[in-house]
């Protein structure tokens, strides 16, 4: 039976990768296995058996005439995805994921040093070594010396994933694989759930600290940001891990964020974002260098934020009433 096997495989090899090719190439090794186990019973030898099996299915030609497949047209000319390739793709997001999310953590930190070093050489810590100035460049040091692993992360989880750009071009993923992939979507739902109440909750809570240290005096709210960030670096964290786990299941079953659908908003949302905050970014170093307006101009970026939060959603209900 194995040497069925290899002539198919190899039959099939200089075939397209589409879906339907692979449902032929199934179908039809059922019947030539239930043919092969025909021929034992009656009585015939290994090689007859092979022999008979091969004689009368193979010919790939006369089989794909026969079934009216005739040519695959282009959108058809899509690469099926094996089993090896899918738990692979899982896990390089999964590994995607932790690296961005550790990096954008050390981003985080290397923030709340620096303005914790800061805040401390302004109360005079450590005075008779280091100036506050000293101080200050010392926060910088960290900063930049955490941002550097942080970028090697980012790169390198960047080359990892380039192996699987082709997949947003298009791809088929055969039907016991989609219903494996829905089963381990299932079965993770439970714990993305739990990841984005906790990082929600983290983020709700975050500001906590300031109120806390803003009872303390100026220095205590300023200890509090760095609590802040430091319980903000771990929600992003669970956000950009657990988020990234998602995101695989929903490219390889095509839900959610790479639902046809959505990509077409994604597009125009994207194109409108695109030039939104680049020109808000504009106000923002305009209204300071210029008008020297820093106290008050950062609002810009928070109400922009609400504007095309609308926008958005405006966007996907006048779509929605257009598609009914």
């Amino acid at each position: 039976m194995d040497t069925i096997i290899g002539y198919l495989n190899n039959m099939f090899a200089s075939l397209p990768r589409t879906e339907q090719m692979y449902k032929l190439k199934q179908e039809l090794l059922g019947n030539m296995e239930e043919k092969y186990h025909e021929l034992k019973n009656d009585g015939k030898s290994e090689n007859e058996a092979v022999g008979i099996v091969i004689s009368e299915f193979g010919n790939i030609d006369e089989l794909i005439s026969e079934l009216g497949i005739g040519e695959v047209r282009k959108e058809e000319m899509l690469p099926v995805l094996t089993e090896l390739e899918t738990e692979e793709f899982i896990a390089a997001k999964r590994r995607s994921g932790l690296l961005i999310g550790l990096g954008v953590g050390l981003i985080m930190v290397g923030a709340g040093l620096l303005i914790l070093l800061a805040i401390l050489g302004e109360n005079g810590f450590m005075r008779s070594a280091f100036s506050e100035d000293a101080m200050s460049m010392i926060g910088v040091a960290f900063l930049l010396i955490l941002l550097v692993p942080a970028i090697a992360m980012f790169i390198y989880s960047g080359m990892r994933m380039e192996k699987y750009k082709y997949m947003e071009s298009g791809f088929s993923l055969p039907y016991h694989l989609q219903a494996e992939v829905e089963r381990k979507q299932s079965a993770f739902a439970a714990t993305y759930m739990l990841s984005l109440i906790m990082g929600v909750s983290l983020c709700v809570l975050s500001p906590v600290a300031i109120f806390v240290g803003s009872a303390f005096g100026d220095a205590g709210s300023s200890y509090g940001v760095v609590v802040l960030l430091a319980v903000v670096a771990v929600a992003v964290f669970l956000f950009v891990y657990y988020g990234n786990i998602r995101g695989a299941y929903q490219m390889l079953l095509k839900t959610g964020d790479f639902s046809k659908e959505k990509k077409e908003e994604d597009r125009v949302i994207g194109a409108v974002a695109s030039i939104v905050w680049p020109l808000v970014t504009c106000v923002f170093l305009v209204s300071g260098f210029v008008y020297d307006q820093w106290h008050i101009n950062w609002i810009v970026f928070p109400v922009t934020g609400i504007l095309f939060g609308v926008f958005s959603s405006a966007y996907n209900i006048l779509k929605g009433k257009d598609a009914a």
